[in-house]
């Protein structure tokens, strides 16, 4: 009777140890899957391609003027510069970018790439860089220079970044 007690306790925790193993083994499974897969119901059905085209080296441009909005940036404000005469940006599409970002608040530069020869290069609609940039980008054509006045929710939110502290509404010409 105890030999039966002991194979039966036996049994129930092999069983007990193969059931754990393979609950985590489909949660790893399934973790990986959606991790490699677009699977977020809110994203583009569109295709999402790395973008792969050979960045030239990127002509250095001097700093564009410094501009701090007045009162409180509460939605995204989008002002073309310059129009431009190429392609409207559209989501999927890579863009090589130029851009000049400072704080809303006092117009401190956080970062750049306007003065030096290098460009940033995205894919518009991956989820790259941060809502502000996804939303007002679209539109803009090649060629041209906007400015983009993002308040802090289309940003990093709450989260400081580096040098731009927690809640900064910014500024970018791109």
């Amino acid at each position: 009777m105890a030999e039966t007690r002991t194979r039966d306790r036996i049994f129930a925790g092999l069983g007990a140890i193969l059931f754990l193993v393979t609950s985590l083994a489909f949660t790893g499974f399934a973790i990986f899957e959606s991790s490699r897969n677009n699977t977020d119901p809110l994203a583009s059905q569109t295709e999402t391609v790395a973008c792969t085209m050979d960045a030239p080296a990127a002509e250095a441009l001097a700093a564009p003027e410094v501009f701090t909005p007045q009162g409180a940036v509460t939605d995204l404000q989008i002002t073309d510069i310059v129009p431009g005469s190429g392609a409207a940006a559209k989501a999927g599409d890579c863009l090589q970018m130029k851009y000049y970002g400072t704080l809303a608040s006092n117009g401190t530069l956080f970062d750049e790439n306007f003065t030096k020869p290098t460009s940033l290069q995205m894919q518009l609609g991956a989820k790259q860089v941060i809502t502000g940039w996804e939303e007002g980008l679209v539109g803009l054509k090649e060629g041209g220079t906007r400015r983009l006045v993002i308040p802090a929710g289309k940003a990093y939110g709450s989260q400081a970044q580096g040098t731009i502290p927690a809640n900064s509404d910014l500024v970018f010409v791109v």
